[in-house]
């Protein structure tokens, strides 16, 4: 008794400190709190706007080059430069400043390719954004309906211990009078510590869920206690599997994803094979010379038009283009890969909601059997027709039976959010 009361009045300090620190959230208000907070999602929002300036980069190519010079020079008497260069050798004693501006004019759709295949890789990273987010509601709904679930199975713990204990005082109140024997109070203690067991790891698994549920928010610290608010049943799963499929190739951001880069991919290839064929710029060049050797003019500007044509490199072109061409087609494999691998993912999340769904009403008339077994155990040992094993066999029937039903219900919601996730619809 002296340990019952102890166990009492540290669960009742527990609950008293917890009540300092409870936070009220909903199933919506968590997935929003964690859409916001979330470092993986604002990990990937970064990594997507780097992916949309390396558009830019490319895209600058379409733009003129403007750069500004300041160039002094002087020059020994009567010497040339005899080493190093092709060029001009003559050093002209000057100073001089002005800008040399080149645009390029084509280069057969090389830069056009390189710049839709960034387009397709930045658009695939928007998705692998849009993946991160169902990644994170699908932990916010398990953790949240994991919380749920421990909160009912600590519920069922402290009834559990409330009514082991009043056995506890009936059968010591019968047997300090003669009317029952001491092994049956014996007994009786023993089903009191196993609930009182039952209470301690209930409440340590409560604690637990509110760790995973601050981590799915995307905190470090969890809150003392979390009041949930209950979410209804969601409806049965569907009765086909195969649109389900259907769905999940069409809308999940995974495979649209894989698909963008597959088609950023081929881009790239053709792209590389653009390398073989010549680029043509517009340069030119203007400024003045104030300070400058006898014979030159104040001023200068030129324009020309320069063509680039490859001839050899040691077929290192060529090598790039069949490393793209490879690239594209590994990629497509990969592609098929993801998609078989989402169509047995969904199948396996709608069949275990299937089972989850059953075992709804399975539970149902589990608890509602052993609590009908336990009220008669009760009444036959009240009359003393059976013994105390009796009873205490269908008191915990009876608590197995509650813990059930309150592991299914929270289980087929989880399943059920499982299964939007994998079909695409859980955003």
């Amino acid at each position: 008794m002296k340990s019952t009361v102890l166990s009492l009045a540290f669960i009742a300090a527990a609950a008293g400190a917890a009540a300092q620190d409870v936070q009220r959230l909903s199933l919506k208000d968590a997935e929003q709190r964690a859409v916001q907070n979330h470092p993986v999602i604002r990990a990937g929002h970064y990594a997507a706007l780097a992916a949309g300036e390396s558009v830019r980069q490319i895209k600058s190519a379409y733009f003129p080059t403007v750069m500004g010079s300041f160039t002094g020079a002087q020059a020994q008497d009567g010497t040339r430069i005899a080493a190093g260069g092709l060029n001009n050798p003559t050093i002209l004693d000057r100073f001089a400043y002005g800008f040399s501006a080149s645009q390029m004019l084509t280069d057969f759709g090389r830069t056009s390719n390189l710049a839709a295949s960034a387009a397709l890789h930045a658009d695939s990273q928007e998705q692998d954004v849009a993946e991160r987010r169902a990644d994170v509601l699908l932990d916010v709904d398990r953790a949240y309906f994991a919380a749920l679930r421990a909160q009912a199975v600590a519920r069922v713990a402290e009834q559990t211990v409330t009514a082991r204990q009043l056995v506890v005082d009936q059968v010591t109140a019968l047997s300090s009078s003669g009317l029952k024997s001491a092994l049956d109070l014996s007994f009786a203690r023993v089903n009191l510590s196993e609930a009182q067991l039952l209470l301690v790891q209930a409440r340590n698994d409560v604690q637990a869920s509110y760790a995973g549920l601050a981590a799915a928010l995307g905190v470090q610290r969890a809150a003392a206690a979390y009041e949930l608010s209950d979410e209804g049943l969601p409806e049965p799963p569907a009765a086909d599997v195969e649109p389900l499929i259907v769905r999940a190739l069409r809308d999940r951001p995974d495979v649209a994803g894989e698909r963008l880069n597959q088609e950023s991919r081929l881009k790239f290839a053709q792209a590389e094979r653009a390398l073989w064929l010549p680029t043509v710029s517009l340069i030119g060049a203007a400024g003045l010379t104030p300070y400058h050797q006898t014979g030159l003019t104040n001023q200068y500007s030129a324009v020309g038009v320069n063509i680039t044509l490859p001839l050899t490199n040691g077929n290192l072109y060529s090598a790039r283009r069949a490393e793209a061409d490879f690239r594209a087609s590994a990629e497509q494999q990969s592609l098929q890969d993801l998609e078989n691998r989402v169509a047995r993912d969904v199948r396996v999340a709608w069949l275990e909601a299937q089972t989850a769904y059953q075992r709804l009403s399975l539970t149902d008339q589990l608890l509602a059997q052993a609590s009908d077994a336990l009220d008669l155990a009760q009444a036959r040992y009240n009359l003393g027709l059976s013994s105390i094993d009796e009873l205490t066999q269908a008191q915990l029937n009876q608590t197995r039976a509650q813990i059930e039903q309150a592991t299914a219900r929270y289980d087929y919601q989880a399943r059920n959010a499982a299964l939007r996730f994998q079909t695409g619809t859980l955003k």
